[in-house]
């Protein structure tokens, strides 16, 4: 059964860091594009970064470029978020996501970088805040 599972959250100070990771198990991480998303409480689910698994193109919001760097390690089937310069805006529930389409029939669909992302993590909550 496919799963993404995140983790690496947690509570920092402004200008801190933060390394996210996710991890995926029934499927290979390999033929799949990868996005990061995150979610504050009253606003919108936003894209922020993704990489595409054709020639590992990265794509970032105008809002965290420059701050955060995406990367995979397809031995691993993991993902990585690492964030740095963390901003109290920052401060949201992360989830990462693949264009895996499940077989459940019902899911949520959010673009970014070029893909429809449709298989999600459960998310993992960062808070930056002194």
């Amino acid at each position: 059964q496919a799963q993404l599972v995140e983790s690496g959250g947690g509570l920092v100070q402004p200008g801190g860091s933060l390394r996210l990771s996710c991890v995926a198990s029934g499927f290979s991480l390999e033929y799949y594009d990868i996005g990061w998303f995150r979610q504050a409480p009253g606003k919108e689910r936003e894209g922020i970064s993704s990489i595409s698994r054709t020639d590992g193109s990265t794509y970032y919001a105008d809002s965290v470029k420059g701050r955060f760097t995406i990367s995979r390690d397809n031995a691993k089937n993991t993902v990585a978020l690492q964030m740095d310069s963390l901003k109290p805006e920052d401060t949201a529930v992360y989830y990462c996501a693949t264009d895996l389409i499940p077989s459940t029939g019902r899911y949520d669909k959010y673009y970014f970088g070029g893909t429809e992302f449709t298989f999600w993590g459960q998310g993992t909550q960062v808070t930056v805040s002194s």
